[in-house]
Parts: C-alpha cells; structure tokens; sequence
C-alpha cells in the first residue's frame, strides 16, 4: 500500500501526458514525423525488442562500469583534497575544469586514445559522472562539526581513525546525493560515448535518426531514461538502507 502511495502522484501526470499526445497526433494537431504517438512507441519497442534489449544490456554494462569507477576515483580524490587546503587550492580548480569541457568535444578524442567499443564508452560516462562526486564528497568531509573533530583529537585519534571513524561517515548523505547526480550523469556520457565509439542505445539512436524512424528514437532514448531512473533508484535504496537509522532525510 506504501509502494502504491508512492507511485501514484508521479504516476498521475504521466498518464495525463501521455494520454493527451496520443490525443493530439491521432487527432493531426501534431504531426507524427516530429513528435511520435507513445502508442507508436511502444509498438517500436515489441517489434525491435531483441535489438533494442542487446543495446540496452551494453549500455546499462558500460555507464554501470564508468559509474563505479567515478565513484571509487572521485571519493579517492576528494579524500586527498581534503587532506590539505593547500593541496585543495592547487588541484581542486583542475577538477572544475573538466568539468565545464562539454562531453561532446572531447569524445573524439577518447576514441583516439581508447579506440571504437565500450573502453570509449565507458571513458565517457566516468568523465561526465566524476565531478559530481568528487564536489559532494569534498563538501561532506569538510563540513565535519568542528566541536566532533576536536573532541576525537582530544583522545588522540590519529588523521586515518578520525577520517573513517568520523568525517567520512558525517559526509555520507552529501556523497549519496553525489552518487544520486553521478548516476545519471554516467548514462548521458555512455550515451554521448556511443554516438562516436559505437554499440549501444546510443548507435540505435543515431542509426534511427538517419533512417528517420523517429519512433524508435523515442523508443531508445525512453530505455535509456528507464536505465538511469533504475540507477538512482538504486542509489536511494542504498541510501535508505544506511541513512534511515541516524538521519533526518531518510526518517520523513
């Protein structure tokens, strides 16, 4: 009954939307060509099912992949700055850096480096996905009560007990809102990575969009939307599991 609580507000409007489209292509007031019927949607997802099904396997395995991997290097990095502010003020502007390079131009470049296939792929989605978590983890460790730190220095606590023991726990909500940002993030860039090194929902897509099947690229990128919701809903459910007990966000 709680699930069913949960799922009907948003639940709601998309029935509306979908509803009121299917409205107005059947009744000519919005042409097929530009904006498909979800009807015709649909329809396009039973009939390429199988290839539809491979491509979202290979993404889901590439922006999983790139995904974990910016979370491992970005809290590593964001441990690291936090260890000093000097090393802070020297490196943290380089991770902002590339963080404003759009995806899409330098895409190319990591086929060059990485060559065609899920090595690109997966590069993509960690550049895209890894700033998010450095930012929220560095916040969260700095954010510490100060009165918390004192008092494990007080009792002699050495820099690696107090950063496991204290900061990096306090810091968890801020790094599982990262991840929440991240998970998504890593998808848009294994989707990106795709348009250039190949495979995946993104190829489906750009192999569609030439062939203007306007219908199964709406098709594609409604499974690529259902692949990141099933991330971060992960990502709350890791959330809730280690929150509910001790934090206000996850007690509502």
């Amino acid at each position: 009954m709680k699930i069913v609580r949960a799922a009907l507000p948003p639940l709601i409007p998309f029935v509306a939307i979908t509803a009121s489209i299917e409205f107005l292509v059947r009744a000519g007031v919005i042409r097929g060509f530009l904006l498909p019927a979800p009807s015709a949607v649909f329809l396009a997802i039973w009939n390429n099912w199988d290839e539809l099904a491979q491509a979202m396997l290979a993404t889901s395995a590439s922006a999983l992949i790139g995904f974990v991997l910016s979370t491992l290097a970005g809290i590593a990095v964001a441990v690291l700055l936090s260890s000093s502010r000097w090393v802070q003020r020297a490196f943290y502007p380089y991770a902002v850096f590339f963080q404003t390079v759009p995806i899409i131009a330098i895409a190319p470049l990591l086929v060059i480096w990485f060559g065609y296939g899920m090595k690109t792929v997966i590069a993509s989605a960690f550049v895209v996905s890894i700033f998010p978590v450095i930012a929220n983890t560095l916040t969260g460790i700095l954010s510490t009560d100060p009165a918390l730190r004192d008092l494990f220095q007080l009792y002699g606590a050495s820099p690696a007990v107090t950063l496991f023991k204290l900061r990096f726990p306090a810091a968890l909500p801020q790094i599982l809102t990262g991840l929440r940002v991240a998970s998504g993030l890593a998808v848009i860039g294994a989707i990106v990575g795709e348009f250039i090194g190949g495979g995946g929902l993104g190829s489906v897509v750009d192999v569609a969009r030439t062939q203007q099947r306007i219908d199964k690229v709406f098709a594609a990128v409604l499974l690529a939307s259902l692949l990141g919701l099933a991330l971060f809903g992960l990502i709350n459910l890791i959330s809730a599991l280690t929150l509910r007990r001790w934090h206000a966000s996850e007690q509502a």
